[in-house]
């Protein structure tokens, strides 16, 4: 077994330049010219590894951004219109999610024959076609298409989508026209490149405290998902578009993590745009932000912790030059000592009374960043309303914000008393590049209540823009067609229109050098927007997506 899949193993993501010289102790996957993955053999899992080795190592945990209207957006004038005639036709569109189910007639051409391109399987081993993919298994274009010819289709290309949220946004993107059930994705002449993603594995889930049965996912598998969809493209010299409906509420949400970086940087090359899921997190009561003047000592954040979460993960962002101690008290009045910030700590405290546990990292400058990171990780936490106080050991008014974890990773039934809506965008969505998307309802246009809002907390915009995310219609995984809300349906609506705006560029020849960058411009410049408001907000960013209205903005 590829030691990405073994479970005697965590996976760390490290610098290519320190993986050279750890070469010959670990394992190592490459996953671009930047980042490889260390395998590092573990029997028991010592919780303050974290602590003794950098933050940003670790890699980020992703859920999912998701749980009929293609008027809405502008694209049915766009498609009836013969002077355009865009459905998608010469782009590819690359999902990094749960996988697919590739015999649905959603992804099928009127022959029969399959429109995905591939589909990297990282959970399976020793099957398909063995390429340079560093682990899982890979099959391509004609394999899929003999499978649908046989009456065990699953015999000879066994990969499937348990879930069904990868098979869903696949759709809403691109799903093929099936008159019979009215349906059709935003872009159904595209073609589909498609990763399932490995979830985290155990030791990578404790370190951040979530629990074994959370769907979920580390960054590195994430990484090397798009890199691998970025070779297809190169290779087939193709357009294309990458849809993430993924989100994570670890980091500084100021853009800094790895995935984000990366995404950044793919969206300002030609012929390469990213679409991102903006969260669901405006409702879930998870921020927190929090104010210390000058002239106070500390502020006292309460924390509802419920009785399903025993354990779980949050973390406190101060920027530089601020500087925070931080003491903690349980339900039932215990406390540990000040914890003041050192360039790497991990201090254990057992909680005699109730029988909890929290690891402090208190960490004066975490490395990606720069800036201060209080990560606390909670272990059989007693129920009730645990108080975090911070202490400002400046002169200056202090600015810091508090996050929980996003997605299904914690219930609902543990949130901040004096929450913040705001400041909730999900990573990889506090991008300057990518197109970061928030989901409205397209049948009354107003906002859905747990779309995640703005802005990132170093001021950038996101998100960009707003686009139909209730109930969109899409395959699931018996043949027929559901539906999904959220700000990931959102995101692949959005995604296929991007690929039509490719499709209109490149293959048609009016730019065919344009970027990720250029086409999350021109979208900002087409957009609908309310003349009751000011652009951009925090909530709709800089308006409701509409294809007809940007094509209106270039005349």
């Amino acid at each position: 077994m590829h030691k990405a899949l073994d479970e005697g193993y965590i996976d760390l993501m490290i610098e290519n330049n320190l993986a050279e010289n750890l070469k010959h102790d670990y394992d190592i996957t490459r996953i671009n010219d930047r980042y490889s993955i260390l395998h590092s053999p573990q029997e028991t899992l010592d919780m303050c590894y974290l602590g003794a080795k950098p933050y940003h190592v670790f890699p980020t945990i992703y859920s999912l951004c998701s749980e009929i209207s293609l008027e809405s957006s502008g694209v049915s004038p766009i498609q009836s219109n013969p002077n355009f005639d865009l459905f998608g036709q010469g782009v590819l569109i690359g999902f990094i999610d749960t996988g697919i189910h590739y015999q649905h007639p959603a992804f099928l051409n009127p022959d029969g024959s399959s429109r995905i391109l591939s589909i990297w399987d990282q959970t399976i081993e020793n099957g398909g076609i063995r390429s340079d993919i560093p682990f899982g298994s890979e099959y391509d274009n004609d394999m899929i298409n003999l499978a649908l010819t046989d009456p065990n289709p699953l015999s000879l290309v066994p990969s499937t989508d348990e879930i069904g949220h990868g098979t869903m946004l696949a759709g809403i993107a691109a799903g093929s026209l099936d008159e019979s059930q009215n349906f059709r994705g935003a872009a159904p002449k595209t073609e589909l490149v498609v990763v399932k993603l490995a979830q985290a594995k155990a030791f990578n889930r404790a370190v951040f405290r979530i629990p074994d049965n959370v769907i979920c996912y580390p960054e590195s598998n994430i990484l090397i998902g798009i890199e691998y969809i970025k070779k297809v493209a190169n290779q087939l010299k193709r357009p294309v578009v990458l849809c993430v409906g993924l989100g994570s509420s670890q980091g500084s949400h100021e853009g800094h993590s790895a995935l984000t970086s990366y995404l950044d940087n793919l969206s300002v090359i030609p012929r390469t745009s990213v679409c991102v899921a903006a969260g669901n997190e405006g409702n879930k009561r998870r921020h927190y932000n929090g104010v210390i003047f000058n002239e106070e000592s500390y502020k006292e954040i309460e924390l509802r912790v419920g009785d399903l979460d025993r354990q779980f993960s949050m973390e406190i962002w101060q920027n530089s030059p601020g500087r925070l101690d931080v003491k903690i008290l349980s339900p039932n009045g215990e406390q540990t000592a000040v914890v003041p910030p050192q360039l790497r700590s991990c201090i254990e405290h057992n909680f005699i009374f109730s029988n909890s546990t929290v690891y402090i990292n208190n960490i004066i400058v975490e490395e990606e960043s720069g800036e201060q990171l209080i990560l606390l990780r909670f272990s059989n936490a007693m129920s009730g309303i645990w108080k975090i106080q911070v202490f400002n050991t400046t002169n200056i008014t202090s600015h810091f914000n508090a996050w929980l974890p996003s997605g299904n990773i914690i219930t609902n039934n543990t949130f901040f008393l004096d929450s913040d809506p705001y400041t909730t965008i999900t990573s990889p969505g506090n991008s300057n590049n990518s197109v970061t998307v928030t989901a409205y309802n397209q049948l009354n246009n107003g906002m859905l209540i747990a779309s995640s809002r703005g802005f990132s907390a170093n001021g950038t915009i996101n998100p960009d823009i707003a686009a139909p995310g209730f109930m969109l219609k899409g395959p699931n995984l018996k043949d027929g067609y559901g539906s999904a809300t959220g700000t990931g349906a959102a995101a692949a609506h959005t995604a296929g229109i991007m690929a039509l705006i490719l499709e209109w560029n490149v293959l048609k020849g009016h730019y065919t050098t344009i970027s990720g960058r250029d086409i999350n411009r021109l979208l900002i410049r087409g957009a609908v927007r309310d003349a009751s408001m000011d652009y951009p907000n925090r909530t709709w960013g800089y308006g409701r997506l509409d294809l007809m209205g940007m094509f209106r903005s270039l005349v």
